[in-house]
């Protein structure tokens, strides 16, 4: 076969991912082998490829890759989440565009467009996954809303339900107005923005007095229903038991005295609107208040509003504000900075909003998940540990979980309501079973299936994602199946940081739930991909390049390389595109390194020389202590340091050192046992490359030799470490040292290297001679002399060696030399001048501090001896 010239990744990469797939190397049935096994984090169906993924995936593609050359059964489950929020938002606004309302729909309707619209861009992201090099096992592609998922869903639902840890209630809760549906605490963000105080003034009933009060929203008025005081402020003890008359819509309520008002904040009266704010449900409740919700699900206000009915809330903060004005109601306003809670997926602020609602009762779910992490027999671990911190903050604070979505694209909630009441309801997997559990609730035996409605609500998102580790292996419909035996708990999970909650410790409660069991053993939580500006990357900002883009521009192999050499463990990304030329850079480093082994004719007949045995010798330790550091650094997750030790061993100790240790001299050939042996060390170098750069390694694996499918470098063995021959390693690096001071002089000395030097050494050190066949030839020195006294000549020392190289005129080219020397004596000519002018101004020297003094004139002495020294280096070649 002809070896291109150059590596072109887009010829390559298409062309080997095809014949992985076409030899069904991604795929994994049980067998008799380890398994090891990861989950994809489902990237939501909407989404497509971003820095994000392409770090993410990149990590799982390095572990799932290694694991199988180890010899290990490796399944990397994929699949995409619904997203409910997201996607029917898209599809909402896609009917639109077609001049659809969802309201003019039924559920089916909408769920087949919604199916659709599914089937035509849910695989995306699936898709450019593969151009990444992503190995999973593209039969075992799972969604969410699969029927088999959707039935492990319902079924999970119906059973915490009969446990008593699912409940429906009446909350106030976080309204998202324009998804118009609920949201769980943890999906809303709470962002401090700058907003007003107003003040408002409120008539007592009855009376010519007034009291203030400060808000931040002066269109809740509308829904007031008390004022409250505390009954510990003097200062409004005349007010107790009264009436306040609420500004524009003129309605009379209590005045009311709770301790919960803190008398410094504001004017110290509160205004209740029990309806809009949890603190004010919860005064209200106490006190017996009506609740009067004055929104719509867009946030728009309803009839409560008066004329300001159908308008945005924050049109009507501009004008209400406008109009208490000049009613003379508004007293003052002041800057105020606010937390304000806003959607994580639509980004609108949020409502706090009443309604009715399913919870799921998390405290005693979450004491396993919590032990599972934290305990002193802790089953899981996670990297970086400092994440710890944050998962046991959050799961001993944890609050039941709001899993109702105002939505339909999603698993529709197992209720079916059969009367008016709000507990005539039953909860069963399908109609036929909750059509028997309703007669016998109601004792009515002529119930239909017609006479009961299902909840239109879907479930949360999370509420099927945090089933993935067992549902992709059907383990809730089928908990003793062979796969859910063989794969479960699965081995590593990686994943980002921001959901440790959502989903991360979700997924444990629900493994000690239904399986008893830790759902994976270790969680690598990356960081978050930056820009130079340490800004997270988004499409908002425009600061995210085109993933695919960058994989035609560097390949994937490049791509890859620059994600991970600068991702540490759990820490942010700085993202450059640099960083992808420098894995491009790479990956034609080794190529030009394969062309050149290839390159050597092979001779059968020649005798391998020493300097090859023990430099291959020395390349074996070498690559040993690499195997160890790299087992090492991938047992701590940090997998930057692992490329980093092969980047080394590869760019450093092969291409530059062993290489030239073993190469023939110029149009000479290789003894046939040294070139069987170099290619044997560039095979390991690519089993341990190829989890981090599959593609280049496998286009070399593949020209080095004819191999069967059976024969593939993506199912190859993995190198096994043996005894590191740390000596050989530590007189290596003594012979790299001085091989490093023989080039330094003749750099210095401009000594040609076709020119022979000869090495004299004080050997201090009684540094063994094993190398100095190799110094010889990187160096072209003729020999290697041990000596007990100096040497006249240049001189160096590594560690308490001494060395030196006497040099000759005849070693020297000349006209280069003086060339140098000249150079130098103009640059010290010209330094020296500027002290001697600096040290003739008096004004310097009458201001300037001894100690600036004394420095100036040891410059001056120093730089005059260094121009003499030239001069008289300059005379000997004339």
């Amino acid at each position: 076969m002809t070896i291109p010239s150059k590596y072109d990744a887009s010829k390559v990469e298409s062309k080997w991912y095809d014949y992985w797939m076409k030899h069904n190397y991604f795929h994994s049935e049980v067998d008799e082998r380890e398994p090891y096994t990861i989950v994809i984090p489902p990237p939501n169906v909407t989404g497509v490829l971003h820095m994000g993924h392409m770090l993410n995936n990149t990590i799982q593609d390095v572990l799932i890759r290694r694991a199988r050359l180890q010899g290990k059964n490796a399944c990397w489950v994929p699949g995409t989440d619904h997203a409910s929020i997201a996607t029917e938002a898209k599809v909402v606004a896609k009917l639109k565009e077609q001049g659809i309302n969802k309201s003019d729909l039924t559920r089916e309707a909408f769920l087949q467009h919604a199916f659709e619209w599914k089937d035509e861009y849910g695989g995306i992201i699936l898709e450019q996954l593969k151009k990444l090099g992503a190995s999973c096992d593209w039969e075992r592609t799972a969604f969410t809303m699969d029927p088999e998922m959707s039935e492990s869903v319902i079924k999970v639902f119906v059973d915490l339900y009969n446990k008593g840890l699912i409940y429906r209630g009446y909350r106030m809760v976080n309204w998202d107005p324009e998804a118009k549906t609920t949201l769980s605490d943890e999906e809303v963000i709470h962002e401090e923005r700058q907003g007003n105080l107003y003040y408002l003034e409120y008539k007592i009933e009855g009376s010519e007095d007034t009291l203030t009060i400060a808000t931040t929203r002066p269109e809740t008025i509308f829904g007031d229903t008390a004022i409250c005081i505390n009954p510990n402020d003097e200062r409004f003890s005349h007010l107790k038991g009264k009436k306040a008359i609420v500004p524009l819509c003129n309605r009379v309520i209590p005045i009311i005295e709770d301790e919960y008002v803190d008398i410094e904040f504001g004017t110290g009266c509160l205004k209740v609107t029990p309806a809009h704010d949890e603190n004010d449900k919860a005064l209200g409740d106490k006190h017996k208040l009506e609740v009067i919700d004055i929104f719509n699900d867009d946030a728009s206000l309803n009839s409560f509003g008066l004329h300001y009915q159908g308008k945005d809330r924050f049109v009507v903060r501009k004008e209400i504000t406008k109009e208490l004005e000049e009613k003379g109601f508004l007293v003052k306003t002041e800057v105020h900075m606010n937390k304000v809670g806003t959607s994580e997926r639509t980004k609108a602020v949020i409502e706090p909003r009443l309604s009715d609602q399913w919870f799921l009762k998390m405290k005693d779910l979450a004491k396993p998940a919590i032990d599972a992490v934290l305990g002193e027999d802790a089953e899981i671990n996670l990297y970086p540990k400092k994440f710890e911190n944050t998962y046991r903050h959050w799961m001993e604070n944890v609050r039941d979980w709001n899993i109702s979505r105002q939505l339909w694209w999603g698993q529709q909630i197992p209720a079916y309501f059969y009367g008016d009441g709000k507990e005539d309801f039953v909860v069963a997997e399908n109609i036929e079973d909750a059509l028997v559990l309703a007669k016998e609730k109601t004792q009515n035996p002529s119930l239909l299936t017609t006479d009961l409605r299902q909840d239109e609500d879907a479930l949360d998102t999370w509420f099927s994602s945090w089933l993935w580790p067992m549902s992709v292996f059907d383990g809730i419909r089928n908990p003793e199946n062979e796969e859910i035996k063989y794969y479960y708990p699965t081995n590593d999970l990686v994943t980002g940081p921001d959901i440790l909650f959502f989903w991360v410790a979700r997924m444990i409660v629900a493994g000690y739930e239904y399986k008893d069991e830790k759902p994976f053993q270790n969680v690598y939580l990356t960081g978050l991909v930056r820009d130079k500006q340490r800004r997270k990357m988004s499409k908002s900002l425009g600061n995210s390049p085109d993933a695919l883009k960058l994989i035609e521009e560097y390949g994937a192999d490049g791509v890859r390389v620059g994600l991970l050499l600068s991702s540490a463990a759990g820490n942010d990304l700085m993202f450059e595109e640099e960083l992808c030329q420098q894995g491009k850079g790479f990956a034609n480093k080794i190529w030009n390194t394969f062309r050149l082994i290839t390159g050597w004719e092979v001779s059968e007949t020649l005798e391998q020389p020493e300097t090859s045995k023990i430099g291959l010798e020395w390349y074996e330790a070498k690559f040993n202590k690499a195997l160890a550091e790299i087992d090492d650094h991938f047992s701590k997750y940090r997998l930057s340091d692992a490329l980093m030790t092969i980047y080394k061993l590869i760019n450093d100790d092969f291409s530059s050192w062993l290489l030239e240790i073993v190469k023939p001299g110029y149009q000479e050939p290789i003894d046939a046992k040294t070139y069987k042996s170099i290619i044997e060390v560039l095979e390991n170098n690519l089993k341990i490359l190829h989890p981090f750069m599959p593609f280049l390694t496998e286009e070399i694996w593949q020209f080095i030799s004819e191999r069967t499918p059976e024969e593939a470098l993506v199912i190859a063995k993995f190198p096994t470490q043996k005894t590191i021959n740390e000596s050989l390693i530590n007189e290596f690096e003594t012979a790299t040292g001085i091989v490093s001071g023989i080039r330094t002089i003749r750099k210095d000395k401009n000594i040609s290297f076709k020119e022979t030097v000869e090495l004299f050494v004080v050997n201090n050190d009684k540094y063994t001679k094993d190398f100095d066949k190799v110094i010889q030839k990187l160096t072209n020195a003729s020999a290697i002399n041990y000596v007990s006294e100096k040497v006249e000549g240049a001189s160096f020392r590594v560690k308490s060696n001494e060395y030196f190289v006497p040099i000759s005129i005849e070693n020297i080219d000349v006209e280069a030399e003086v060339k140098k020397l000249e150079g130098e004596l103009k640059r010290a000519e010209g330094f020296l001048f500027g002290i001697t002018k600096k040290l003739s101004n008096e004004r310097f020297v009458s201001n300037a501090p001894e100690k600036v003094l004394e420095l100036e004139r040891k410059k001056q002495a120093d730089t005059f001896a260094k121009i003499e020294t030239i001069k008289s280096s300059l005379a000997s070649l004339q």
